[in-house]
């Protein structure tokens, strides 16, 4: 059985944030949500959360580490577009590298005698991080290749959080996630394909898929995401690094089918040249999070098209 706890969460108003939050106060824990609704909603956030509108990179997050003093962080609040971070990666690194930094130091200096009580899970990537990989489905112990300045980025704050662990004790969790996808992704970002598709065709119009569409994602619903994130709440094993997919490799053609089909609709999409920074194949395995978290995804593809589907309509 697991106790209530003092729960800190980064990106709280946003897509995976926010469903994390829900789950977090429905088992009864005590939540604080941190965001600066850049990309977040404040119709998001559960009314039971403490909310502070913030930016991480702001020295005054200090200050409610102080007072709240959580005993998990959860960090989710992070710059999450891949194209974005080509084309402006100095924006990129200041929050997603200096940011997490300044989320992880506060969050220890917060409550340096108990260290060895708190936990800092992290939302990591899986395909950004691994690259253009050889081997698919791709394991956490293949060698680190990103080639965005995002995968960097987050590569980057997973060794400092080892740097943490080694110097100070802090325990922590780095969840690489494959692409999620679910009710309150962004349409208008450029970093939710299954929205974007969704709304557009929802719209009559033709959505656009960038290359030829054979390139391969493993999409992951966001409440399989959220359950996995709670297991790792209570893990108490030595590994630190885990695959958040379904190890199932799906092509954007294929998905623009799939969705296609769900919607009955006989609109083609448009072809564009391919962005850089974008990935051929990207498929996690899974192996070592089943065996150490218990856990495994729950939805296929389809079912969480369709509720992603019925969300954005309604």
């Amino acid at each position: 059985m697991s106790w209530k706890r003092k729960i800190l969460v980064t990106g709280g108003a946003g897509f995976i944030g926010s469903h994390l939050v829900d789950a977090l106060i429905e088992k009864g824990h005590k939540v604080v949500v941190v965001d600066n609704l850049s990309t977040g909603k404040k119709e998001n956030i559960n009314k039971k959360a403490k909310f502070y509108k913030i930016d991480i990179c702001s020295p005054k997050i200090g200050e409610i580490f102080k007072k709240e003093k959580p005993e998990i962080c959860f960090h989710f609040a992070a710059q999450i577009n891949v194209r974005k971070s080509v084309e402006d990666p100095i924006f990129d690194a200041k929050v997603n590298i200096l940011g997490s930094l300044n989320v992880i130091q506060n969050f220890i200096n917060s409550q340096k005698s108990k260290i060895k009580n708190l936990k800092f899970i992290f939302a990591s990537t899986g395909g950004a991080i691994y690259g253009d990989a050889t081997k698919i489905p791709t394991p956490e112990n293949y060698p680190a290749n990103p080639i965005s300045p995002y995968g960097i980025a987050k590569l980057t704050v997973e060794n400092y959080l080892k740097f943490y662990k080694e110097n100070f004790g802090l325990k922590f969790i780095s969840l690489r996630f494959s692409n999620v996808y679910g009710p309150r992704q962004d349409p208008k970002g450029e970093a939710g394909v299954v929205a974007i598709f969704i709304e557009k065709l929802l719209k009559g119009e033709r959505p656009i898929i960038f290359g030829n569409g054979n390139q391969t994602r493993d999409f992951i619903f966001v409440e399989d995401v959220v359950s996995a994130c709670l297991k790792t709440m209570e893990y108490k094993g030595k590994k630190e690094i885990f695959n958040i997919g379904t190890g199932i490799e799906t092509s954007i053609n294929e998905l623009y089918k799939i969705i296609s089909e769900l919607l009955k609709t006989k609109i083609k999409p448009k072809y564009a040249p391919q962005k850089p920074g974008d990935l051929k194949r990207s498929c996690l395995d899974i192996s070592l999070t089943k065996k150490e978290l218990k856990w495994v995804s729950k939805f296929s593809l389809k079912e969480g098209l369709q509720k992603t589907i019925e969300s954005l309509k309604s």
